[in-house]
């Protein structure tokens, strides 16, 4: 009889076991695993080659879970039969039930659930004895099931979905810095951006051709100097004849080392041999595409145009990183970021901000799939020119045309939605 009461105790111990490590081992953070085994951790690593065979670890653990499930309440059966009699299967059944339940489950589970990257690789040596124990009646069973789910059509095995692993990494994200201090906020924007690098176009991000500062390169040098020393940017576009004929860009470097070989002589300075040839790209290129295109020319600096080949803007290395890391300002930045809270809680917005600096920076949800700037989100939403002083309501938010200048909106008040109060 003591004998049957220390098994069973032994039988209980193996079910919280196999009850920790199933917990431990499914929830377990697998980059957290996958970052101390690069770092030489062989627990971790243990546990990433448990985790690669999924299937086997399972299987092991509903196959040691089941048997010792079954003996135990088998024995615990038996002996209260011999102390109660034939009442004492009921008797049996239901201390077993509270038991396993309590102590052989929720117990083991929710420790394990709480400290899984702790228990892990604590759990991970035995696991991997017994399913090296285990592994030939888990093939078996295993390859049994397998039979059956193709019998009834269940597709066992699927390509890697890479848009449920971005997915998933975006609710990491989320989830991380939902209730996260500032500092850990931005982070997550940053690593969202990059998440999207792929889907935003450059025509999204690049500065429009009435804001870029072109040279006439017809001019006499002297005209282009000072134009070059005026202007806040390194990099200017050349144009001849007319402005969309891009001729070259002309670097502004380049320029000052070829006057002072030339002792400022500025009739000496040939301006076409300076510019470097015109790098043109398509404004449906995604900035991903565009980065590496960056990379692999060693260049900073692109012009973009649409599909008749007229030019729409420049795309620099900065505005992409910029859509990274959120703006970046430097001594030769003339243009203000265009967002100017007021008293009232509205918020005064140049037209030509993009509805995605909106939203990263003021965590708002505006649409950007038939627009790029809030002017053009107007405009879309309106199907109107709307003259000065008219106002709109969308998508919950109030927007009234602050200033136009002839056909294009150049600033609009924004008004957002007030938070809603939870009781």
């Amino acid at each position: 009889m003591i004998a049957d009461f220390l098994l069973i105790g032994v039988l209980l111990l193996l079910l919280f076991f196999f009850s920790s490590a199933e917990t431990a081992l499914t929830v377990v953070s697998r980059p957290l695993m996958h970052q101390l085994d690069l770092d030489g951790d062989k627990r971790a690593k243990l546990v990433n080659r448990l985790l690669e065979r999924r299937d086997r670890l399972l299987g092991s653990v509903l196959l040691g879970n089941t048997l010792a499930q079954i003996l135990a309440s088998a024995l615990a059966t038996s002996v209260a039969i011999r102390l109660a009699g034939d009442v004492g299967v009921a008797y049996g059944t239901a201390l077993m039930t509270v038991v396993v339940l309590i102590f052989c489950e929720i117990l083991p589970k929710t420790v394990a659930l709480n400290h899984a990257n702790q228990l892990a690789p604590l759990l991970a040596p035995v696991m991997r004895a017994m399913v090296w124990v285990m592994g030939p009646a888990i093939q078996a069973v295993q390859a049994f099931v397998n039979l059956l789910l193709r019998g009834v059509g269940v597709t066992l095995k699927s390509e890697p979905d890479l848009e449920a692993t971005r997915a998933e990494l975006r609710g990491a994200i989320e989830i991380h810095t939902a209730e996260a201090e500032s500092e850990e906020r931005h982070e997550g924007k940053m690593l969202r951006s990059i998440l999207d690098l792929g889907d935003v176009l450059v025509g999204e991000v690049m500065t429009h051709r009435k804001n870029i500062v072109m040279i006439d390169a017809g001019q006499k040098v002297a005209a282009i100097v000072d134009q070059v020393i005026a202007s806040p940017f390194t990099r200017l576009p050349l144009w001849r004849g007319e402005p969309d004929n891009i001729v070259g860009t002309l670097h502004s470097k380049a320029l000052l080392r070829e006057l002072r070989d030339h002792d400022g002589d500025l009739d000496a300075i040939k301006i076409d041999q300076l510019a470097v040839a015109p790098w043109f790209i398509p404004d449906q290129t995604s900035l991903l595409e565009q980065l590496q295109a960056f990379r692999e020319r060693r260049e900073h600096f692109a012009l973009v145009v649409d599909e008749y080949g007229a030019l729409q803007g420049v795309v620099t290395l900065e505005d992409i990183l910029e859509e990274i890391v959120g703006d970046i300002a430097d001594e030769t930045d003339v243009v203000a970021a265009g967002v100017r809270l007021q008293p009232d809680g509205s918020l005064l917005v140049n037209g030509d901000v993009t509805i995605r600096d909106l939203n990263r920076d003021l965590d708002w949800s505006l649409p950007d799939e038939h627009a790029v700037t809030l002017a053009g989100l107007l405009l879309h939403e309106s199907r109107m020119i709307p003259d000065a002083g008219q106002q709109f309501l969308f998508h919950g938010f109030r927007f009234e045309v602050m200033r136009r200048v002839r056909n294009q909106i150049t600033q609009i008040r924004v008004t957002p939605p007030k938070p809603e109060l939870h009781s």
